[in-house]
């Protein structure tokens, strides 16, 4: 093999490593959004809910899940209006983003000024978590984080554990941690 040949094979090495390490660096991380599969944050809590959803009424993706039960307690807590012009109640957390929770969405996107589009993404999902404060624990990575969602009618119970995974308070005893592609709550 020639001296020249094994320039030419070094060379190839060495600018196909850096392409691959350029690619390794550029990829952006992974967000804490529902790819992650659940609703999760770290470090400050606010803006925690800034990136996940989008869940919308005839979304093929995650409108049935405990995710959605999430965002329906928060509906509760605001006092949002439901289709029939009733506030939005405890009988209504169900983990289903029907009608109801779209018409409900859409009222409280109204309220809170935002584009009244029924979908819960990074704007409606992160104006709710401004709603949050901090009752116990640490706000540092890998500490929970007790936190108190206040509504303007009802407030409930958040925890934000170890793992950055949001959990809520469904009901008097239960917990239910707010994931994308599973629904416990009804």
């Amino acid at each position: 093999m020639s001296l020249r040949s094994v320039r030419v094979r070094f060379a190839t090495g060495v600018v196909g490593a850096l392409a691959a390490g350029a690619l390794t660096l550029s990829a952006s991380p992974a967000s804490a959004a529902k790819s992650d599969g659940f609703v999760r944050g770290y470090d400050t809590y606010k803006g925690d809910w800034g990136d996940e959803g989008p869940m919308a009424f005839g979304f093929q993706e995650h409108n049935e899940s405990n995710a959605v039960c999430l965002w329906q307690k928060i509906l509760w807590a605001e006092g949002a209006t439901e289709e029939n012009g009733t506030s939005f109640d405890q009988a209504d957390v169900d983990g289903e983003f029907g009608p109801n929770t779209d018409a409900a969405t859409r009222s409280l996107q109204a309220k809170w000024k935002l584009t009244i589009d029924g979908e819960v993404g990074n704007n409606t999902f992160g104006r709710a978590d401004d709603e949050l404060r901090v009752t116990g624990g640490s706000e540092a990575r890998g500490k929970q984080l007790n936190m108190t969602y206040y509504g303007d009618s009802h407030s409930f119970s958040v925890v934000r554990n170890s793992e950055g995974k949001y959990s809520f308070r469904d009901g008097d005893d239960i917990w239910r941690i707010a994931g994308y592609d599973y629904r416990t709550c009804s």
